[in-house]
């Protein structure tokens, strides 16, 4: 009897062996192939910082960072061990005696439970699914065994650490910690580990952004667990318990999370035109950026000052955009795109919004004729003359004093910002060759070929102007704008380095001194006086269009380029706002927080290009070109030879020479009338296109 019921039992074991090993070789066949595991890259997020290494940004699909094991602090492996598997480096992948446990518990609790090691966490994360069944259990436990075969402990804890999802949107410990805490992975204390280790079970409930309450009831769980698996002493834990948190405050999602979002988003631009949008999200890009936060902020604070001030004095400007650039190394060290980034308004004025620039623009006007030859002391008779335009109608510049000087220097013309001066100096030099030096000088935009753009009538952005002016900031170099230093891959290999960008002289030093001298008079005593005025050595220009509907300052000192613009969103008017008046006094105001700490510097002389003649210095402006200067007395010099096209100017109606219609762009002071011109041929050469610049 006894030998039919132990061969009964043998063909019971027989046939369940045979069916377990049947259901095995089945799901076998069906497995995943886990050499997979060693190519698998998951989705990294890409972080970007700031110059003093602030963390000011995560772009990602999933925000995720990549640590290796050695960077993971044991607290916190031992934190996911003890409350995850705490018999991680015991098993094969599975913990069989865990599965009765769990069995007994589902029993008891009329529920399917889990008793999944962490090598079986990572299977089913990487393999397959969350369906809760037997079938996928079985899959799960043969894969961890063949997981646990070819891959290290650490290699799979690695692994683990990094792809978990750990609430608040974060996946993996070192993304958990900067969420959680504000600090990297191997800053985190003991407490901290086993919070972010208490999230695993149900990230939507443990969050401490979600249930403080609960996340603290789990990070004494896990704390018990770190004691029962020998990792810390009880006084340790209890201690730990008790110590400050030190919980980062919660940051908004998307955009509203990034720091400087003016700034940040400007750099996400740059980022995904260079490397493409899927390599920013997923990629695991690390940016190292020229964002100086301390001026950023300080900048912010001046536009947000004077648009309060412009409300206050009814000058109806509504928004504004600022840009500063270190002109050494045309790093963007400080950008602000309007009064405030939101959800509902997160355009960028500082490069996304196209304006004219008024009167600012003439600097590469005035450059170009330096450059060429003509010396500053050189005479244009400020007064009233007629362009016929294309359409039969005649364009007749002026300024917005309707008054006319007689002949002025172009150091005057420039300092004052007269318009017809302007125009009538285009019209010597060439078009082309103004729109050469705007371009070379750093200005991005396309311009219009038609003697307006003198005053400023193309659109450019905040950054082209301040682009452009950094190129006389620095002498003559011009070097493409950058808010980026340096971008490393995920493997931290460089993919680019800006910190010694390509840098080309586009004008001479000599240039960029007497036009720096030149510009310097606007905010001595001409139309940037004297809200522009900051106590040190500076340069600058006003502009403004015409019926106010923007207003601008471009100013730089040998440390530091800034551009302001204000103006409104739907080009309506302000009411009487100049260049010299709201954006003077918020670059003012900038220039002298900024500065604060930066010695005085005075631009550099450059005696092996430029001359100073002492005896014109009360007549006129002292400074030449080697070459150019004047042989006797302290008149006109004559210039070396310029490429020109004078064009032929219409008889200004005589009614009109007293107060000329507005259809003109730029700004002016008022000062009294001189000559008028004598009438000359019409011009021939203007095109159709060459129209008056709107109002």
């Amino acid at each position: 009897m006894w030998r039919t019921v132990w061969i009964g039992a043998l063909l019971v074991v027989l046939f369940g062996i045979g069916t377990v090993a049947g259901i095995v070789a089945t799901y076998s066949r069906k497995l995943p192939d886990i050499s997979r595991m060693a190519d698998y890259q998951p989705a990294r997020s890409t972080r970007i910082f700031a110059r003093d290494g602030t963390l000011i940004a995560s772009v990602y699909k999933e925000n995720r960072v990549w640590v290796p094991i050695a960077r993971i602090p044991l607290d916190v492996q031992h934190a996911f061990i003890a409350n995850e598997d705490h018999n991680f480096y015991y098993h094969h992948g599975v913990d069989f005696g865990g599965i009765v446990r769990a069995a007994i518990a589902d029993l008891t609790h009329q529920q399917f439970q889990g008793a999944s090691t962490i090598t079986q966490q990572l299977a089913r994360k990487l393999f397959l699914n969350d369906e809760v069944s037997i079938s996928r259990k079985i899959q799960e436990a043969l894969l961890a065994m063949e997981i646990e075969r070819y891959y290290t402990k650490d290699e799979i804890l690695e692994r683990y650490l990094n792809i978990v999802y750990l609430g608040s949107g974060a996946y993996g410990v070192d993304a958990a910690a900067h969420t959680y805490f504000g600090k990297s992975v191997d800053k985190l204390d003991t407490a901290q580990a086993a919070m972010i280790a208490g999230v695993v079970a149900a990230p939507s409930d443990y969050s401490p952004f979600v249930n403080l309450t609960l996340a603290r009831e789990r990070q004494r769980h896990v704390l018990d667990r770190m004691v029962a698996s020998g990792f810390i002493t009880q006084a340790h834990a209890d201690a730990s318990y008790n110590a400050p948190l030190g919980l980062a405050k919660q940051r908004a999602s998307g955009l509203q999370g990034y720091l400087y979002p003016y700034y940040t988003t400007y750099v996400i631009a740059q980022l995904d035109t260079l490397f493409g949008s899927q390599a920013v999200e997923e990629g695991g890009l690390q940016v190292d950026t020229a964002l100086d936060p301390r001026m950023e902020r300080i900048a912010q604070d001046a536009v947000t000052w004077g648009l309060g001030q412009a409300r206050a004095e009814g000058v109806n400007a509504h928004e504004g955009a600022l840009v500063a650039i270190r002109p050494s190394t045309g790093e963007i060290l400080a950008m602000i795109g309007g009064k405030g980034f939101s959800l509902s308004n997160q355009f960028n004025r500082a490069w996304q919004a196209h304006r004219q620039p008024g009167s600012s623009f003439k600097a590469y006007l005035y450059t170009a004729a330096i450059d060429s030859g003509m010396p500053a002391s050189t005479r244009i008779d400020d007064s009233p003359v007629g362009y016929p335009m294309g359409d039969g109608t005649t364009w007749y510049p002026k300024d917005d004093d309707g008054r006319f000087m007689g002949p002025v220097t172009l150091a005057t013309a420039l300092a004052l910002s007269r318009n017809v001066v302007a125009v009538k100096l285009a019209d010597r030099i060439g078009l082309d060759k103004v729109i050469e030096y705007a371009h070379k000088m750093g200005v991005r935009a396309r311009l219009d070929a038609n003697l307006s753009l003198a005053l400023g009538s193309s659109v450019v952005t905040v950054l082209d102007q301040a682009s452009g002016y950094q190129t006389l900031a620095d002498q003559g170099i011009h070097i493409d704008p950058t808010a980026l230093r340096v971008v490393k891959d995920s493997l931290g290999n460089v993919v680019l380095d800006n910190q010694y960008p390509p840098a080309d002289e586009v004008v001479s030093a000599g240039t960029a001194y007497i036009m720096t001298k030149m510009l310097e008079g606007v905010i001595t005593h001409g139309t940037g006086y004297p809200n522009a005025v900051i106590g040190r050595p500076a340069a600058g220009k006003t502009g403004t269009t015409s019926d106010f509907r923007d207003a601008w300052f471009v100013g730089y000192t040998p440390d530091l380029v800034t551009a302001v613009w204000v103006g409104n969103d739907n080009y309506s008017r302000m009411n009487e706002s100049y260049g010299g008046d709201i954006p003077a006094r918020i670059w003012a105001r900038f220039m002298k927080q900024a500065l604060a700490n930066v010695p005085k510097h005075h631009f550099v002389f450059p005696a092996d290009q430029v001359v100073k003649v002492p005896a014109c210095e009360s007549g006129g402006f002292p400074y030449y070109l080697i070459g150019t200067q004047p042989t006797g007395g302290c008149g006109d010099a004559a210039p070396a030879p310029v490429a020109t096209q004078f064009t032929p100017a219409l008889p200004l109606p005589e009614a009109s020479a007293a107060a000329p219609p507005a259809n003109s762009v730029g700004d002016g002071e008022h000062y009294i009338p001189l000559d008028s011109p004598s009438p000359v041929a019409p011009a021939p050469h203007l095109a159709a296109s060459a129209s008056p610049p709107p109002r």
